[in-house]
């Protein structure tokens, strides 16, 4: 789960790690109230608040340049505001569709003397936290990392002892930090550490970390993810969820505890577990297709979940054909068969299903099929299943 900028700069409030003083803003009213909360700043930034990045460069819809702007005076910054709110920025990781803004953020300036990159983040492959840090702030760490590798900086932090001192003089040294810097860089890392693991967080990033005109460490922008899974510990984090900032098709799934991303495809997927899930993906684009989701429906579905899952796929205007993939092990291929028939019948399906089932009372389930007279095609294989579907879309 994502949260937007103005969440995760109170977090880090709460967490002891300076931020410049800010307040967010959903109307005009709003935005009067925050703007004459910064007192006597004569320089603003006022800052579209999306789920995405890129947001400085992006565009809204109507012209209007910059998700993110430096502004002098209450009037600018007022104007500024008015032509965010309600119009949709377009940026690199929003797509063409963009992102209707519904809240700004206004913050004082800051005078900079120099830009830094910090990060924790989840390292999957060794189950470890890792500090990611660079002198190269302000910019995607993605081209840091393309352009200049060594200007990266790697720390791992073993999950049994956690973060311990010389991991903050060490990343703090390698800035090129130096004197009352480094204690404050201690002071900041570690109270970063205790909101990541606190709060199950998967990132918390701030870019840039800046050093300002009185050489004092100050973070000016934040990112933070938080594992979906372990949000029923914390409430606090899952009342900062905003469902506007997310695809209707997948807040459905979620509840029906079904795992759905949306892609750009147009051969719907319907899967039981993420590993085959991704197959069945990579199979489709082998053949020449695009899927259009990456949908699992877990090992314990019920028919309830399954005509849920063909509702929420079949809402998408781009499916022009479904795959179903099922290897039945705790999930058995006759509950899989019944739920798929009586989707098939409440939802008037109209575009090509293939059905690949094997495994548990696999027998049964084609059988189901078979008698209900429902329009599919059925697969021995995979790679068979993946070849019909994406020649019968192409036809």
């Amino acid at each position: 789960m994502n949260i937007h900028e103005y969440q995760a700069k109170q977090l880090l409030h709460e967490y002891g790690v300076p931020i410049p003083k800010g307040y967010p803003a959903q109307s005009q009213s709003e935005a009067e109230s925050a703007i004459a909360q910064l007192g006597n700043a004569q320089k603003f930034m006022v800052k579209a608040q999306i789920h995405a990045g890129g947001r400085g460069k992006g565009t809204f819809t109507d012209g209007f340049k910059g998700g993110v702007q430096l502004v002098d005076g209450r009037e600018a910054a007022l104007e500024t505001a008015k032509r965010m709110l309600g119009n949709t920025l377009v940026t690199q990781q929003t797509g063409n569709t963009g992102r209707k803004v519904q809240t700004v953020y206004f913050t004082e300036a800051c005078e900079i003397q120099h830009e830094y990159y910090l990060a924790l983040v989840l390292d999957r492959e060794t189950a470890q936290t890792v500090i990611i840090a660079s002198t190269e702030g302000g910019m995607d760490i993605e081209a840091v990392a393309d352009k200049s590798p060594e200007k990266i900086i790697r720390v791992p932090v073993s999950t049994a002892m956690g973060l311990r001192p010389h991991h903050c003089r060490r990343v703090a040294f390698e800035l090129g930090l130096s004197g009352e810097q480094i204690k404050q860089f201690a002071h900041l890392l570690s109270g970063l550490y205790k909101l990541y693991w606190e709060n199950n967080a998967m990132l918390v990033e701030i870019n840039p970390l800046i050093t300002n005109d009185t050489n004092d460490l100050v973070a000016l922008d934040a990112k933070m993810t938080f594992d979906g899974n372990a949000l029923f510990k914390h409430p606090q984090i899952e009342g900062l969820r905003d469902l506007n900032e997310e695809d209707p098709k997948e807040i459905e799934a979620s509840k029906y505890n079904l795992s759905y991303i949306a892609l750009d495809g147009n051969i719907a997927c319907l899967v039981n577990g993420a590993g085959l899930a991704m197959a069945t993906m990579d199979i489709i684009k082998s053949c020449g297709g695009e899927p259009a989701n990456f949908l699992d429906v877990g090992g314990g579905a019920n028919e309830d979940q399954v005509t849920a899952a063909f509702e929420i796929i079949l809402s998408d205007p781009k499916v022009e054909g479904i795959l179903v993939n099922i290897f039945g092990g705790i999930m058995q291929c006759d509950v899989i068969a019944r739920g798929i028939v009586a989707a098939a019948r409440k939802v008037d399906l109209q575009v090509p299903l293939v059905i690949r089932l094997e495994g548990t009372n696999v027998e049964a389930g084609k059988a189901i099929l078979k008698e209900s007279g429902i329009a599919c095609t059925p697969a021995d294989s995979l790679a068979e299943a993946a070849e019909i579907i994406t020649a019968q879309v192409k036809a």
